[in-house]
């Protein structure tokens, strides 16, 4: 049993210069009396108001900036006013001959044994087997092995006794898919292999599978964030300017046409480490079905299309020739992948969507996604030229928009080729073009393909900026100060820790230049600059190249946040100059610099990059190039890997026709899974351990738990009680707890932070843990992660609102003390989790004006000539997510710190705005 102590008595035997660990002192808390209407306040308001050290309320951050950029993201909530195409039949259904309108599965389902829902297979096990066969990775080899063993399909009643023919089932019994037929290329008397699928095939494939009926769209639209149409939005392709103005164009010629936008990729991938093997994959997608779903591999929304040749043409000796011959393969090879595009684009071609519906619809190549060689490769340019515009290769690093390549003007320079070749190589070099022969995209109809290449974010922001960024960073400041910095950076859930540094890492992966961007800013502030240069402009240039990566990964764009993305831009390059003055550059004529200029003309063309990314390409080459390799015997492998392509997709189809059967035969309209909620927290359903008093106390640092537990139930209880009156029943309630049960680890689902119905949900945690000792002994220092917390009026975005406090101890109440506790007529018991808090102190009214952060500290209390940490006991539940500290370093780091003491050493940190994209739009 704990008696209350009065607070101020209490916090007087644990001065902050008498412990090692933490003193405590509370933050009053105070609440609106509750009227006739509200007989309760919600939970979220029972937490501190905005005190700093000396006990005044800040107001919220009120800068123009800040309210200027919140305004524009919170504009984002609103839903769009939408413009629909103004010819109705832009999209619309065309009559058929068929009957009944049914859609795929139902068409399938009636030619099927009606009594088994697993047929062909026999029963459910039956198809269970094949499935897991088919998809698991063992080899045909292993399943025929497993499938011989005495007793094992007889026990199993399995219709197949060797994978043979367990294949033959598949080949013959399920629907069929796109198949791939090999072809010879011969370039410089010699003939390459090409292994294609037909490409009106594979559309309709896309485009008719069943599982894709609720993502579709026919059309284009515009759409705004204000009933005067000023503000545009650009997320899906559909709301772009590219379909808008192909539809205008085909509804002049061929009225009633359906647009299916085409999305080719292609890069070459490593099959095997030491043998180098390599393949060439082209995938295609298209642009009608929702980016949340082309970007989950899991979907299927992409196609594998051709494997391309690999050869490197070693036998041509002369560098220049052999870099014409394999663009000349790869546009001959492309060539006649896309040759049925030319007819089909310009008359249209029936097509049925899953939901049995027929529209004529016309493909147009719309985007090719790849990285800078594959763009110079595809735009047939040179080498280290932009390969949209005609920027001159010295003004790459100058601040101006240059316009596109003209594509008339291309194609008549082209046309030279079949004649004389001299005047056809002497008008490529003035035009700064690769002389190539015929290049595929010269007679696709509707085609620009200098409009066609988009923004790559993985190759040309995080292999490209930031990777250069990174290295300018280590040679103005050092790479010991650097590696320093990072060593002691706290942990976070989503923040890598690089314990030994970034300056001495090799083949540095996207996903590594992701996790720098999460800290990179942090590392570099307050640090100085030989020869006494004003490190001012380079924190501005680094903040603003990290703004505009950020920016330019939004879900959803309007022309004010475009116009933020600018702003970046510009900002970036009014400090660059701190580069040159350092001896780091000379220059900036860097290809991935200069590609930052068009970005936004490609989000208003083709909708956010989300739409084009390269990241989704590199996903697939697992499940396209390396698994399949890995399935095949490694000799004469693309016969192999094809078939075991075709085999992966038939089962798959039949998958999601089977989940279709089993659920009731729902419609396909019904098929969209319900909206997440905005933020889910997940607390394991067991407790961690159970601690006593003494543990939270000297375990934990909740060192006045008792107090905190008293003051929080009395105020709870009666929310309008003054201070005094509620600091005196504190010190008469009598709390019956010896020992409560912990949680070490807190689990977030931060839904999109643009309140996107279909956005992506980022996974966070926060881990409360004290020091523990692994199997060999070591003692593994205790985690207490900080948090930001919801003050009872945070507007969603921006750090209004909220406050920033160290989660020490994450409890549970028993249910028979919870209601002894809580047992106030008309007023619901608290949340069953609740969470003992250190604060830090609020958010100042502006941030930093150079480095964009805000500083913190942690919030202390004055009694009596002593200082105390402020602490409470608040809901889990109104803790909005992580959020990661960056330590105040100083001129230089200190070395005793380290990353698990550094939030107890350090006195002041900046609040990381950068720690994922969730952050980005939570944290300014």
């Amino acid at each position: 049993m704990i008696l209350a102590q009065n607070v101020v008595r209490s916090v007087l035997v644990h001065p902050i210069n008498t412990i090692s660990h933490v003193s405590l002192a509370f933050v009053p808390l105070s609440s609106p009396q509750p009227t006739s209407s509200t007989p309760t306040i919600p939970e979220h308001q029972i937490a501190p108001p905005s005190l700093d050290s000396e006990g005044a309320v800040h107001d919220s951050p009120s800068s123009s900036t800040q309210n200027e950029r919140a305004r524009r993201e919170r504009r984002l909530w609103d839903q769009p006013v939408i413009d629909p195409f103004p010819s109705p039949r832009a999209g619309a259904p065309i009559p058929s001959d068929d009957t009944g309108d049914s859609s795929a599965y139902e068409e399938r389902r009636a030619g099927l044994d009606s009594g088994n829902i697993w047929a062909p297979f026999k029963s459910k096990l039956d198809w269970c087997f094949a499935y897991w066969a088919k998809t698991r990775g063992p080899t045909s080899s292993a399943v025929t092995e497993l499938l011989q063993m005495e007793g094992v399909p007889k026990r199993l009643d399995l219709s197949f006794r060797t994978a043979t023919q367990l294949n033959d089932i598949v080949d013959k019994q399920l629907p069929d898919r796109p198949k791939f037929r090999m072809e010879e290329v011969t370039i410089g008397n010699r003939s390459f292999e090409i292994y294609l699928r037909d490409i009106i095939t594979c559309i309709r494939a896309i485009y008719g599978d069943a599982e894709f009926v609720p993502y579709l769209v026919f059309s284009p639209e515009r759409h705004y964030k204000d009933p005067d149409r000023v503000i545009r939005v650009y997320s899906e392709m559909n709301t772009g300017k590219w379909w808008w103005a192909q539809q205008m164009e085909l509804e002049h010629k061929k009225p009633g046409a359906t647009i299916i936008p085409l999305i080719f990729s292609s890069d070459k991938t490593q099959l095997t480490v030491f043998r180098n093997k390599t393949a060439y994959p082209v995938y295609l997608t298209i642009g009608n079905i929702s980016k949340d779903i082309r970007r989950k591999p899991s979907r299927r929304a992409q196609i594998l299309v051709a494997y391309l040749p690999t050869a490197k043409l070693d036998h041509i000796k002369n560098k220049t020739a052999r870099r014409r011959a394999l663009s000349n393969l790869f546009h001959e090879c492309m060539r006649r992948i896309t040759a049925s595009l030319q007819t089909a684009g310009t008359e249209g071609v029936a097509m049925q969507s899953g939901d049995g519906v027929w529209r004529r619809c016309h493909p147009i190549y719309a985007t090719f996604v790849g990285d800078y060689p594959e763009q110079v490769l595809v735009a047939s340019t040179i080498y280290g030229d932009c390969p949209k515009c005609i920027v001159p290769k010295a003004q790459l690093g100058d601040n101006i928009n240059f316009p596109n390549r003209d594509l008339e003007k291309v194609l008549n320079v082209f046309d030279l080729e079949d004649g004389d070749p001299s005047i056809f190589h002497t008008a490529c070099d003035a035009a700064r073009l690769r002389p190539t022969f015929h290049p595929f995209w010269e007679h696709l109809p509707l085609t620009n393909i200098y409009l066609s290449i988009t923004p790559d974010i993985l190759h040309q922001l995080l292999q490209g900026v930031i990777k250069h960024l990174v290295e300018w960073l280590i040679q103005a400041y050092g790479a010991a100060e650097i590696d320093a910095r990072c060593r002691r950076m706290p942990p976070n859930h989503n923040a890598f820790h690089f314990t030994k540094g970034i300056s001495s890492l090799s083949r540095v992966t996207g996903t590594e230049h992701k996790h720098m961007c999460r800290i990179l800013l942090g590392l570099i502030l307050d640090l100085p600059l030989p020869e006494n240069h004003n490190p001012a402009p380079l924190v501005r240039a680094t903040r603003a190249a990290l703004d505009f990566v950020y920016i330019a990964q939004y879900p959803v764009h309007s022309s004010e946040t475009l116009d933020q993305l600018d702003d970046a831009l510009e900002r970036f390059h009014a400090d660059k100059q701190i580069f040159i003055d350092l001896g780091i550059r000379s220059d900036f004529n860097i290809p991935k610099f200069h590609a930052m200029h068009h970005y936004r003309p490609s989000i208003e063309l083709f909708g956010t990059t989300d739409n084009y990314n390269t990241e989704q390409t590199e996903r697939l080459h697992i499940d396209f190039a390396k698994l399949a390799y890995n399935a095949s015997n490694h000799k004469e492998y693309y016969p192999q890997m094809t078939t075991w392509l075709e085999r992966r997709e038939k089962v798959a189809d039949h998958a999601a026709f089977i989940r279709w059967r089993t659920s009731g035969h729902p419609p396909l309209t019904s098929l969209v899974p319900t909206s997440p909620a905005r933020m889910r927290i997940k607390m394991t359903k067991f407790p961690s351990a159970t601690a006593s008093l003494d543990q939270l106390s000297d375990e934990y640092g909740a060192v006045d738990f008792g107090d905190a537990l008293a003051d929080y139930v009395i105020q709870y209880n009666y929310p309008g009680m003054s201070r005094q009156t509620r600091v005196r029943k504190a010190n008469e309630l009598r709390i019956p707890v010896t020992k409560v049960p912990v949680f070490h680890i807190i689990k977030f689902w931060n839904h999109d932070a643009h309140q996107d119905e279909e956005g992506v949900e980022e996974r966070d945690a926060i881990h409360v843990r004290p020091a523990t000792e692994d199997k060999r002994g070591r003692v593994v220092p205790g985690r207490f992660d900080t948090g930001l917390v919801d003050m009872g009026d945070s507007s969603g975005n921006g750090v209004a609102g909220a406050r920033v406090a160290q989660i020490r101890a994450v409890f549970q109440l028993p249910a028979h003390i919870r209601q002894e506790l809580f047992d106030v007529p008309g007023r619901p018991p608290p949340s069953e989790h609740l969470a003992y808090v250190e604060w830090f102190t609020p958010f100042h009214s502006a941030p930093s004006p150079d480095d964009g952060t805000y500083r913190v500290s942690r919030s202390i209390r004055r009694v009596q000539g002593r200082e105390f940490r402020e602490a409470s006991i608040i809901p889990v539940s109104s803790i909005k997510r992580s959020v990661h500290l960056w330590p105040v370093f100083g001129n230089s780091t200190p070395q005793e710190w380290t990353s698990f003491n550094v939030l107890e050493q350090c006195s002041q940190f900046r609040v990381n705005p950068f720690l994922d994209k969730h952050s980005y739009l939570t944290v300014y």
